[in-house]
C-alpha cells in the first residue's frame, strides 16, 4: 500500500463517479467477510480492559435544570450538574423511600427528589453513594465497578479525537434488542456497508483486515493476504492508513476505501479505519480524504431487560466531525443546524444497522446462528 492508493483531497470536497455500478452489480463481499475473521475480532475486543466504564449519553445532554438518566446493566443512574458545573453521579432510587431521581429536578446544584423533597448533594447519604463519572466533553461516562467485574481505571478508554474547538461534535442514541457484543460484531463487519445501506455507502473495498487467529501471533495486512494465508511482502506500518500498529486496539484493525453518497453521482471518497480500543467501542477514524481526523465512536451500553426479558442495548454514537478547509469555521458557526442532520443520519443508518444486531442475538439465543 502507497500513499497514491488512498482517496487524494481534491479542491472540493465532493466526487463524481465517473462509473456508478448498480446496487445488483457491485462485486459480492460475502466471500471476504469471513465469520472466523469477525469473531476473532470481535473476541479480542471483548478481552480488553474497559475500567468498568461506561457511556450514559451526551455531555449536552446533561442540563442544569434536569438530571440524565440510564438503566446500565439493571442499575439505575442518574448525573447532574453541581454547583460550578461539576458532574454528579450516583444511583437513580432515592435512599428515604426508592422514588425513581430521573424524574427529579436539580436546583442550586442539588438533585431535589420530587416524592418529598430530600436533596442530594453528591455527598454520602443514608446508603446512597456517588459513582465515578467523567466528562470528556462530548459523552459522559459512569463507573460501576459491579457491573462491569474488572480491575477500575481511574478514567474511560477514550479514542483519539480532533480538538473539540476545531470540530463539531454531535450524538445520536438507539436502542435495540441485542447485547452490546452484536452492536460491536456489527462494526466489526465493515464488508456489508454498500450493500446493506446503498443509500449512505458506496464503492466500498475493504484493504486490509486481521487476521483469523487470535492472540500475538496475529497478522494485519492487504485482504488478498489474508485470504490466501500467505505473506507477500513487509506490511507497511502506517497506523493512520492501514489500521496496522495501532496502539489502541493492538494492531487490530479495518481499513476501507470508501464513499460517502450524497445525492445521484456526487460522493466524497475517503480512507477509514475502524478499530475497537474496549470491549464497547467501536471507533472509525477518518485517515484520508475530505475530512481526514473525523471520528466516528460507537459506544454500546447494556440497559435492563424488557417485559419479555430480552436484553437491550443502547447505541450511543458519537460523531466528531473536522476538516482543514477554510470554510469549515462557517460549518462550525451553524453547529447547531447541524447537529440535528448528523444525527439523522446516524439514526438513518442504525435503524438498518440495529436490525442486524438483532437478528444476529435472536439467531444466537435460539443457537441458530452460523458465525
Amino acid at each position: 500500500m502507497t500513499a497514491d492508493d488512498r482517496p487524494a483531497r481534491g479542491r472540493f470536497p465532493l466526487s463524481l463517479r465517473r462509473s456508478p455500478v448498480p446496487w445488483e452489480r457491485q462485486r459480492p463481499t460475502w466471500r471476504d467477510a469471513k465469520p472466523a475473521v469477525i469473531a476473532a475480532a470481535l473476541r479480542r475486543a471483548l478481552a480488553r480492559p474497559s475500567g468498568n466504564w461506561f457511556v450514559v449519553g451526551a455531555t449536552r445532554d446533561v442540563g442544569p435544570a434536569r438530571p440524565l438518566a440510564r438503566t446500565v446493566a439493571g442499575h439505575e443512574v442518574v448525573v447532574w450538574r453541581g454547583p460550578e458545573g461539576r458532574l454528579i453521579a450516583g444511583p437513580g432510587a432515592c435512599p428515604h423511600l426508592g422514588a425513581p431521581l430521573r424524574d427529579s429536578p436539580v436546583r442550586c446544584g442539588r438533585l431535589v427528589c420530587h416524592w418529598h423533597g430530600l436533596a442530594l448533594d453528591g455527598s454520602p447519604f443514608a446508603g446512597w453513594s456517588p459513582l465515578p463519572v467523567h466528562d470528556d466533553g462530548v459523552l459522559v461516562w459512569v463507573r460501576l465497578d459491579d457491573v462491569g467485574g474488572e480491575k477500575p481505571l481511574d478514567e474511560p478508554v477514550i479514542p483519539q479525537r480532533p480538538p473539540l474547538a476545531r470540530s463539531v461534535a454531535a450524538v445520536y442514541t438507539g436502542i435495540g434488542t441485542c447485547e452490546p457484543e452484536d452492536v460491536v460484531a456489527n462494526r466489526l463487519d465493515p464488508w456489508h456497508g454498500a450493500w446493506f445501506h446503498p443509500y449512505s455507502f458506496v464503492d466500498l473495498t475493504v484493504v486490509t483486515a486481521p487476521a483469523e487467529k487470535s492472540g500475538p501471533e496475529e497478522k494485519c495486512g492487504p485482504m488478498d493476504e489474508i485470504a490466501s494465508g500467505e505473506e507477500k511482502g513487509p506490511r507497511e506500518e502506517v497506523a493512520s492508513a492501514d489500521g496496522c500498529g495501532d496502539a489502541n486496539s493492538d494492531g487490530d484493525g479495518f481499513a476501507v476505501d470508501v464513499s460517502f453518497r450524497l445525492a445521484g453521482r456526487l460522493v466524497v471518497p475517503v480512507r477509514a479505519v475502524f478499530t475497537a480500543p474496549e470491549p464497547r467501542t467501536v471507533v472509525m477514524h477518518i485517515t484520508d480524504g475530505e475530512g481526514e481526523g473525523s471520528v466516528v465512536e460507537t459506544h454500546a451500553t447494556p440497559l435492563a431487560p424488557d417485559g419479555r426479558n430480552r436484553p437491550r442495548t443502547a447505541v450511543i454514537e458519537a460523531v466528531v466531525a473536522a476538516s482543514e478547509r477554510p470554510g469549515f469555521a462557517a460549518a462550525r458557526k451553524a453547529a447547531p443546524v447541524l447537529r440535528p442532520l448528523m444525527r439523522a443520519v446516524a439514526g438513518r443508518l442504525w435503524r438498518d444497522d440495529l436490525a442486524y444486531a438483532e437478528r444476529r442475538w435472536h439467531l444466537r439465543s435460539t443457537d441458530r446462528f452460523p458465525g
